[in-house]
């Protein structure tokens, strides 16, 4: 204990804090930090949302999405203006609609020359069976400009027609540039708001007009080394990086950082209490905090690891991606916010500096008393934990059901509510295109086999390159919904008897069914391999069998309160149409990966305390040092993940919410109340079969001590 340590220059700590490692360690940083800084501005560069890199491996949507994109013309960016009058359209509106088709196909034209024969073959316009709308679709080539930069300027280019003329520009194209514009900025904007956040809890935790920087400034350093390794896998490696896990990365670096920064800090300043030499000081802090630190840093980086094992490309390349992120984080706040910390000394601290004295007096505050009141009421606290949290899982009966790409918006933007005007207008254009890829020789075939099988309003034959002959089908029913996933499954085992076809099914709808399919079987396969990696971890750590178990079975019923929760919220109060299918997942992982965080600070501080006062006087002087830095680490975290909520899209506001309320509910209620009951329920078995667990023989004459009573063990 830092207490006995007699303040002197002298020992042999003192002798390895040298004044010059902490320069040596800052200078290393300021190295560092000047070369990857270029580096991790380049990141933003080889993030992709492609089809082919998000998409699942292994799905034949997939395998469709690599042909369109070598396809001659396959790559195009398919545009849909869907012109409507509620009173039917004039002649004018008719010519307004012929110029604007005109004027646009020749300001854009095809990049790629069409076969012979098919030069007029073009796409024209079509009025409805209603007199009530026309369209028109536009293929636009990439060459152009990604959909983003286009949609405006078609957009702009198509706004003189006549007053009442109403138009809504959609398509596949234009809800890419749609989420797009949720992404554009997106980094920036989450690496502020977070830094706010951040700053925020900092500055009202310390009280101090100076200690909130120096986290800041070390995970702003990790921050910065992550992005630059990240981009170093991907021009090494190959992985995947999209929109959504480069501000995931952002979070989670600043999240866990400032959580290693509060826990090291409150190490730190019981130190200063009982060592004179500050150096001294912190390799004490060091050596009291480092190991549970670095325990959770291999749950975190352990559990996003085998992600790897993922079928889905977004959700695999988010395993290395936060791994990096989580590595560099424990790494800056291991060397260089100590290296800080040690050269400004105590005047940090300013205005409550710690003082140096051989006799300290510990005030009783409230999480003794919380800890006193667990323990008269053991059974109380554990059963009124877990009535909460069972309450909280009902919510699981509510909406789960996945949430369809038109509601992924907060607020539907014109292309998604042009969908809706095209299907009222033309249901027999109005779901998502499916694209057929077959052999030339069965082109024919297959299209009468597409034609004939329910649910299909139409099909007609597109371009042949090749070995490939393309097919464009259009379903009945409205995108995304299980009518239209199961005629996609029947178009699928339709081509499939085509012998000789080779057809594959694909399409804006085919890969959101293929994506929700490999979601489902990447949860059967990640989650066990996640609770068995942070299991053994968590045994590694506290040497034992009964305190994992414990400690794992509080996480998932908390995962499982979070989730019932979050679902709650989602459905009743906020008004949202399901949960994205990667949600779950990446959920399960953050809390049990992160949560587990606050039960390792607690649970190892125990094990510590065990050793001298036994188990009940260890877990509650566990609980009384670790509760104020835990509590303020997990409000930090929640508030991190809180910052997604803001963000304009479904998914990232159901991930930041449902991670937030599940780390505010693991060190509120299950780290301060749930497990300190069960481990005083538990008794020196919860250390079983670590010496802990066994009673220490008393001196001659003395009886034993009750079973949560046991005198320290001595080592």
């Amino acid at each position: 204990m830092a207490g006995n340590i007699a303040p002197s220059g002298e020992t042999p700590a003192g002798g390895l804090a040298g004044r010059w490692v902490p320069w040596l360690v800052i200078g290393l940083w300021l190295v560092l930090t000047i070369v990857m800084v270029p580096l991790s501005g380049k990141l933003s560069s080889v993030t992709t949302d492609s089809a082919a890199d998000t998409l699942p491996a292994s799905a034949e949507s997939t395998r469709v999405a690599v042909l369109e994109d070598r396809f001659p013309g396959g790559n195009d960016n398919t545009f849909v203006f869907v012109y409507h009058r509620a009173g039917g359209m004039t002649d004018a509106d008719r010519a307004t609609v012929e110029r604007h088709y005109k004027t646009l196909a020749k300001q854009y034209p095809p990049k790629v020359a069409a076969p012979p024969g098919e030069e007029d073959e073009g796409p024209e316009t079509r009025p409805s069976a209603d007199g009530k709308a026309m369209m028109f679709t536009l293929d636009v080539s990439p060459t152009y400009g990604p959909p983003e930069t286009i949609v405006g300027p078609l957009r702009d280019a198509a706004k003189d027609r006549p007053a009442g003329l109403e138009l809504e520009v959609t398509g596949p194209a234009a809800v890419d540039a749609d989420m797009d514009a949720v992404f554009d900025g997106i980094d920036l904007q989450v690496l502020l708001t977070t830094i706010i956040v951040v700053t925020l809890l900092l500055v009202i935790t310390y009280r101090s007009p100076v200690l909130w920087l120096i986290p800041l400034m070390a995970v702003g350093a990790a921050a910065l080394t992550a992005m630059a390794t990240v981009y170093l896998l991907v021009k090494g490696f190959g992985i995947v990086v999209n929109d959504q896990n480069s501000a995931l990365l952002t979070i989670l670096v600043f999240g866990v950082g400032t959580d290693y920064a509060l826990l090291l800090i409150a190490r730190y300043r019981e130190a200063l209490h009982h060592n004179e030499n500050v150096r001294v000081a912190m390799l004490h802090a060091l050596r009291g905090a480092a190991p549970a630190i670095v325990a959770s840093a291999a749950t975190v980086i352990a559990g996003l690891l085998c992600l790897l094992v993922a079928d889905l490309n977004s959700t695999s390349g988010l395993g290395p991606i936060g791994a990096a992120g989580i590595l560099c984080a424990l790494v800056a706040m291991l060397t260089l916010f100590p290296a800080i910390l040690v050269v400004l000394g105590r005047r940090i601290f300013w205005p409550a500096i710690p003082r140096f004295s051989t006799t300290v007096e510990e005030k009783p505050g409230p999480w003794v008393r919380l800890g006193a009141a667990i323990s008269r009421r053991r059974w109380v606290a554990t059963l009124g934990s877990l009535g909460v949290l069972g309450v909280l899982a009902i919510g699981l009966v509510g909406n789960t059901g996945p949430l369809r790409e038109q509601d992924q918006f907060v607020s539907a933007p014109e292309s998604v509510s042009g969908f809706t005007v095209l299907r009222q207008h033309f249901p027999e254009l109005g779901g998502q295109p499916m694209t057929v890829f077959t052999r030339p020789a069965h082109q024919e075939r297959v299209i009468d086999v597409v034609k004939n099988t329910p649910g299909v309003a139409t099909a007609f034959p597109g371009r042949t390159s090749g070995d490939w002959a393309d097919i464009s089908v259009f379903p009945a029913d409205a995108p995304d919904t299980a009518a239209e996933y199961e005629t996609i499954e029947r178009v699928r085992t339709a081509v499939h008897a085509v012998s000789g076809a080779e057809a594959m099914v694909g399409g804006p709808s085919a890969e959101n069914l293929d994506t929700e399919l490999t979601a489902a079987r990447d949860q059967k396969l990640v989650i066990p391999l996640v609770l068995l990696v942070v299991l053994v971890v968590l045994g590694l750590l506290l040497r034992a069998v009964v305190a994992p178990l414990v400690l794992m079975g509080t996480v998932i019923v908390s995962f499982a309160a979070a989730f019932g929760g979050s679902v709650f919220v989602f459905d009743t109060l906020l008004g949202f149409k399901g949960v994205d299918s990667s949600v779950p997942l990446l959920a399960f992982l953050f809390l049990v990966a992160l949560g587990v965080d606050y039960n390792i600070f607690l649970a190892s501080r125990a094990r510590e305390e065990t050793a001298r006062l036994g188990t009940r006087a260890g877990m509650l002087k566990a609980l009384s040092a670790t509760g104020g830095v835990i509590t303020s680490a997990g409000l930090v975290l929640a508030a991190t993940f809180a910052v997604l909520v803001t963000l304009p899209l479904v998914m990232l506001i159901e991930v930041g919410f449902l991670v937030a309320f599940g780390v505010l509910l693991d060190a509120l209620l299950v780290r301060s109340v749930l497990v300190p009951a069960l481990t005083l329920l538990i008794g020196r078995r919860m250390w079983w079969p670590s010496r802990l667990s066994r009673p220490a023989e008393p001196p001659t004459g003395q009886r034993p001590h009750a079973d949560d009573e046991e005198p320290a063990l001595q080592r």
